[in-house]
């Protein structure tokens, strides 16, 4: 069983925030595997959905903690599920790539981000995770400006440059 999981805040006010891209991915992803809808399970405080994936079920994730508490409900699921580290991907932004960059790591500091921050404070820094980015402007400071909505140009270009890139990465893994 593998796990891929989703950083995200889940509130409806960060719908389309840049440190939500990954909602939007979903919807993308949906249309092209035709998964299950999410289920809302309050005590382990996720949204989860299953996908078959080279014959082998796959749990999507998305933690209905803010992205700083991440841990939260990705250690329920790990130890519900009895997951190794090898067994899931944490998908989530990032600020310190070139544009609409996507990279796969196995092993990699948390830079920035206090989601990552507080996965590895809790488990640690060795795991499988697919970063985008997110690209900081200048004039902004870093919590105003990913909670900030992608601008109309940018969003053209989610599905053909970062979209797709990522869809082909999971695929790979």
């Amino acid at each position: 069983m593998k796990l891929i999981i989703w950083l995200w805040n889940p509130w409806i006010g960060y719908k389309h925030t840049r440190h939500n891209i990954w909602f939007m991915f979903l919807d993308y992803f949906k249309s092209k595997e035709n998964f299950q809808d999410f289920k809302y399970e309050s005590k382990f405080k996720w949204n989860i959905s299953n996908w078959f994936f080279n014959w082998e079920k796959t749990i999507l994730l998305k933690p209905q903690t803010f992205i700083n508490l991440s841990w939260e409900s990705i250690q329920k699921i790990v130890n519900f599920y009895k997951l190794k580290k090898e067994d899931f991907i944490i998908i989530y932004d990032d600020l310190n790539m070139e544009f609409w960059k996507v990279r796969f790591r196995k092993s990699w500091s948390a830079g920035w981000h206090n989601g990552i921050k507080d996965i590895i404070r809790y488990f640690d820094k060795n795991f499988n995770r697919i970063k985008i980015w997110i690209w900081l402007d200048k004039k902004y400071d870093v919590s105003n400006w990913v909670l900030s909505k992608f601008k109309e140009e940018e969003l053209i270009d989610l599905e053909n440059k970062v979209f797709w890139k990522v869809y082909e990465s999971l695929k790979e893994t």
